[in-house]
């Protein structure tokens, strides 16, 4: 088989397991804490990687890690898994499944926004047309099929899941700069996550509660098709891939099969503006990236 062709199914097994995890934080988030779900997933996911570092070869890379490395990983560790997940689970619980994920989407054109001050590069003028399209999207999501009646979205929850977007853009950028194998940064930084949500479940007494079955098998999915098997799954589309842009562009189609799976899974009706609004985000990111490409 062609490498092109098996970049594709990497990207399309990608792009359907993260599809589904939008119906799988609506169902966790059901049954369990913040807290609780986060510590599992993260904890999970941590393990998941450590395993992906040892079946391709690259745990010993972690020997050659520094302090400063490892003050680095500490702060990503806080900013994600940590404070990126916090904000978008609140978010998750309380909005609908189909209005928080489109609106974290909008993390690729903020990027752009940070990648001056950090990275030194320069905004194209259309970037800020990027921008004031995907938030008239946000807005068309949030209205919730009364696009003419705002507010019926929860105000805070709409605010966070735009914070979240933020805080990964911010992870990303940030990201950049660490020139660390993608496998190690990402497996240190969760180690340190894993660090942290242990210290905060011992100290909201996470331990002492009895939880649903149902929900740590959510949160456990969560943490094997979210950031582990995943990530690895993606990474090898894009070193298979001739060409990056064609198969980055296939994670667009991942909130259509979340919205099929969370009005057939959990029943949530789908609002028209919801297709609508996340038209309206995809197009801008996309007009974005090929003009920044031209």
């Amino acid at each position: 088989m062609k490498q092109s062709k098996q970049a594709y199914i990497y990207a399309a097994l990608s792009v359907l397991l993260w599809g589904t995890i939008p119906t799988a934080f609506k169902i966790a988030l059901s049954e369990l804490s913040i807290v609780t779900m986060l510590g599992i997933t993260t904890l999970v996911s941590t393990a998941v990687l450590f395993m992906i570092m040892v079946l391709t070869g690259k745990l010993c890379l972690l020997k050659e890690t520094t302090r400063s490395e490892l003050l680095w990983s500490a702060l990503f560790g806080l900013i994600n898994p940590v404070g990126y997940y916090m904000i978008l689970l609140t978010a998750y619980s309380r909005l609908p499944g189909q209005v928080a994920q489109p609106i974290n989407m909008i993390w690729p054109i903020i990027l752009v926004f940070f990648s001056i001050p950090l990275l030194g590069q320069r905004i194209p003028a259309r970037s800020f047309i990027a921008l004031a399209l995907s938030l008239a999207g946000v807005y068309i999501i949030a209205s919730q099929g009364a696009p003419l009646s705002p507010g019926r979205s929860d105000t805070l929850g709409v605010i966070l899941a735009l914070v979240s977007g933020v805080l990964w853009a911010l992870y990303f950028v940030l990201n950049v700069r660490d020139k660390r194998d993608e496998s190690v940064k990402l497996f240190t930084s969760f180690l340190f996550g894993s660090l942290y949500m242990l210290i905060l479940m011992a100290v909201s007494g996470t331990f002492t509660h009895p939880v649903s079955l149902k929900g740590v098998a959510a949160s456990v999915y969560c943490g094997f098709f979210e950031m582990g098997i995943t990530f690895w799954l993606w990474l090898k589309a894009l070193q298979l891939s001739e060409t990056t842009d064609k198969v980055s562009n296939l994670v667009y189609f991942a909130p259509f099969i979340s919205l099929i799976l969370l009005h057939f899974i959990i029943d949530e009706p789908v609002y028209y503006t919801t297709l609508l609004g996340l038209l309206l985000i995809i197009g801008s990111v996309l007009y974005q990236s090929r003009t920044r490409r031209a």
